[in-house]
């Protein structure tokens, strides 16, 4: 039978790809929503079809098209429906629920095993296919490759179909009129899960392991797990974020949260797994070699304590103050933070020497009046 749409309408479903990210060849799920009654169509590829996939490709489509469509259909997928009951009716899950909720518009679902309910988007899920990932996308990114595959949904928009005399943004004017405003803010499109922290300060998601600050080894904490975060709270407070990894077995780690412990234990300062592979810049090696060599165990931490100031301070504002105390041969740690501190206050550095028994001191004599005969002219009066 053929259809006609209503504008403010849209179907939303998932389709698969090969394409190659950062030089990795993998499959990519990507996200296809449509208007029926334009034609208008958002596309965005994650690594996975997930919760927050599924979540945060409606945040972006929503901000895509400058609205909510009044309806979404959908397919029978687990993300989206529950239960199925013995009379047909769908019982959404409590994700879909929350969804609906945060951006009001209402849901259908297509008939299982039936894609001629939702044929546009099926078309486009094909299309996509056909147009978008043919050759095999390549990008250093995900962000890069969604990049990409916006800017082809807005050079569609100026494409007129077959049978139509305006283009898909002209007709896109009509949908835009009766979508529904966005809200303030965007759904929070995550997986929440709480969980306990090891004692070695990691906390597991899915096989990989994250780390947070020491202090709080032992303790409840509450993930939030993004398409592309991972943020870890402990009550209220954000404790540690980190790039989602999509790999199995890994150790994602922050050097900086294992600092406080490696002060008290400066003999692992060379095995410490969370710092290897740490790229710093060549003045820390430098220091590190200085340190050691003049004050021995205690230059070892102190130089510890120097890159705890990349807890609250930048990694070029600390890098700059090293390179200043090196031609001050001011070489300790006090020396690093009251050089950084005065670069931020903007004010002259003022070493006391006293704090530095190490450094060679300084023999000034006292000046007699016979030495100034020296600045006097041979024969002069």
């Amino acid at each position: 039978m053929p259809l006609s749409h209503p504008p403010g309408d849209a179907q939303a479903d998932f389709g698969e790809a090969l394409v190659v990210v950062a030089g990795v060849e993998q499959k990519g799920h990507f996200l296809c929503v449509d208007l029926p009654h334009s034609d208008d169509c958002f596309v965005v590829i994650f690594p996975a079809e997930n919760t927050e996939s599924f979540c945060e490709g409606r945040n972006q489509a929503f901000a895509y098209l400058g609205g909510v469509p009044r309806t979404m259909l959908y397919d029978n997928t687990s993300i989206v429906v529950a239960e199925i009951t013995g009379d047909g009716e769908r019982k959404p899950t409590e994700e879909l629920r929350r969804l609906k909720s945060h951006y009001l518009f209402d849901v259908k679902f297509g008939r299982p095993g039936k894609g001629n309910d939702k044929g546009n988007v099926e078309g486009l899920v094909g299309y996509a296919r056909r147009n978008f990932m043919v050759p095999v996308p390549r990008a250093a990114s995900w962000e890069e490759l969604n990049a990409e595959l916006l800017e082809r949904c807005r050079k569609r928009q100026e494409r007129k179909l077959w049978g139509h005399t305006e283009t898909i943004a002209e007709r896109f004017e009509r949908d835009r009129e009766r979508l529904l405003a966005l809200p303030a803010v965007f759904y929070e499109a995550c997986e929440k899960r709480a969980t306990r922290v090891s004692s070695q300060a990691l906390v597991r998601f899915e096989n990989n392991d994250y780390s947070v600050p020491v202090e709080y080894g032992h303790q409840r904490v509450l993930l939030k797990v993004f398409v592309w975060e991972v943020v870890i709270n402990c009550g209220s407070e954000v404790v540690a974020r980190h790039r989602r990894s999509y790999g199995r077995e890994e150790m994602i780690f922050d050097p900086l949260h294992y600092l406080a412990l490696l002060e008290q234990k400066t003999r692992a300062l060379d095995q410490a797994a969370p710092l290897e592979g740490w790229a710093l810049p060549a003045e820390f090696a430098e220091l590190r070699r200085q340190m050691e060599a003049r004050l021995g165990k205690r230059g070892r931490r102190e130089y510890v304590q120097v890159l705890r100031l990349l807890e609250t301070f930048s990694i070029e504002e600390v890098s700059a103050a090293i390179r200043q105390a090196q031609l001050l041969q001011a070489i300790s740690f006090d020396a690093v933070k009251h050089l950084v501190l005065c670069a931020i206050e903007q004010r002259p550095p003022k070493l006391d020497l006293e704090n530095y028994p190490h450094l060679p001191a300084a023999q000034v004599a006292l000046t007699r009046a016979a030495d100034y005969q020296a600045l006097m002219p041979a024969g002069g009066l």
